[in-house]
């Protein structure tokens, strides 16, 4: 568990909130509907490692077009996000020049063309260069391959999102 997570916080959050709020809270995490249906069907989590699991287990139930629907409810890296934690975690970005900027875009409608989604990785403290030599790279994947590699990359965020539900 990051530094800054009380021992079951986030345990005790989703289990205190309402089924609408619960929804919204499990929806920001993760932007498949099935998956949060999932979640909201494994409450009360006993403690955070039974979130974590549950988390886990369901993600990795739902089928392509479940997991397709979580991919599309991040913004494109590059872009300007609307959401504070998509901004957060696609700091890295922020000082990239505008040749970086300009190679990023068609980097990712490379991607979009050859996947059909958008590239999702864990951006969290990566940089710019680092993230873009990870785009060059997965491009060269086969589809069934890189299907599987985004999915692991949105578990990644999904379990960094719970854990923002009690530290921001």
């Amino acid at each position: 568990m990051s530094a800054g997570v009380r021992a079951d916080g986030i345990a005790r959050h989703l289990n205190a909130l309402a089924e609408p709020a619960a929804r919204a809270a499990l929806l920001r995490c993760c932007g498949s509907r099935s998956w949060v249906e999932q979640m909201l069907a494994g409450r009360p989590f006993a403690d955070d490692s039974g979130v974590f699991a549950t988390a886990e287990r369901c993600w990795w139930s739902l089928g392509t077009n479940d997991r397709l629907e979580a991919f599309a409810a991040h913004p494109r890296i590059g872009e300007r996000a609307d959401d504070t934690w998509a901004r957060a975690e696609q700091s890295g970005m922020a000082g990239a020049d505008i040749a970086m900027r300009r190679a990023f875009s068609d980097g990712n409608r490379a991607y979009e063309e050859r996947f059909g989604h958008v590239f999702l990785i864990c951006a969290t403290g990566r940089g710019a260069d680092d993230l873009a030599a990870e785009l060059q790279r997965r491009l060269g994947n086969d589809p069934a391959s890189e299907l599987r590699i985004a999915a692991g990359e949105q578990a990644k965020i999904t379990r960094l999102r719970l854990e923002k539900l009690v530290t921001t």
